[in-house]
């Protein structure tokens, strides 16, 4: 992380830490800092999707802002906070593609182009169910990877990120990054699940 980064990253720690000890002008001048980033990820996560997906990314950052400044969580740094933003973001886009799923299935009035249906790689960047189930039996067993996913997929987070959050080596999280992708991939294919595409972040 650069010396720009660190100085970002201690400023937003400190206004963490002021908001949590109720300092209402740390929250006045976290909140901007905050959403702008939450912003910043949804929209990259947001990007892989299709134009008219029916969950966009302002929608998507407000429900997330909103559950983190509402349960009452005590984080100890930036990257506490963006570890737990991603594992809320994890949550939501699971539940969103669960009640698509689950009105689809009642016969719901949804709209799916057709090119949607030919192409099964659309249809895999919706369908975080299956990723999330395969991630939830990939955490039981390596809980520190599943971490470094999350992170990184739903967060939105670099690498080297993700190693000063979580207070390991770089090389480290490269290697429980590619040991993760080559599980989920081996998990996905062998349920012939197409949502094989979804652990691409590139």
């Amino acid at each position: 992380m650069s010396a720009t980064n660190n100085e970002k990253a201690e400023n937003t720690t400190q206004l963490l830490n002021g908001f949590s000890n109720g300092d209402a002008d740390a929250a006045a001048r976290l909140i901007p800092i905050v959403y702008q980033e939450l912003r910043q990820i949804a929209e990259h996560r947001m990007s892989r999707e299709r134009p008219d997906h029916t969950l966009q990314p302002t929608a998507l950052v407000n429900e997330v802002y909103l559950q983190l400044f509402n349960e009452g969580i005590e984080y100890r740094d930036r990257g506490h906070f963006f570890a737990v933003a991603a594992r809320v973001m994890r949550r939501l886009l699971v539940d969103h593609s669960r009640r698509l799923k689950a009105e689809r299935r009642q016969g719901g009035r949804i709209k799916i182009p057709i090119d949607e249906v030919l192409d099964s790689t659309q249809e895999a960047r919706q369908d975080f169910v299956a990723l999330n189930d395969a991630l939830s039996d990939f955490e039981r067993l390596h809980p520190r990877a599943s971490q470094v996913v999350e992170m990184r997929f739903f967060g939105g987070f670099q690498l080297e990120e993700i190693a000063d959050a979580l207070g390991i080596s770089l090389t480290t999280v490269k290697r429980d990054w590619e040991f993760a992708q080559v599980w989920l991939y081996s998990q996905l294919q062998s349920q012939n699940c197409i949502s094989v595409a979804l652990i691409r972040t590139d």
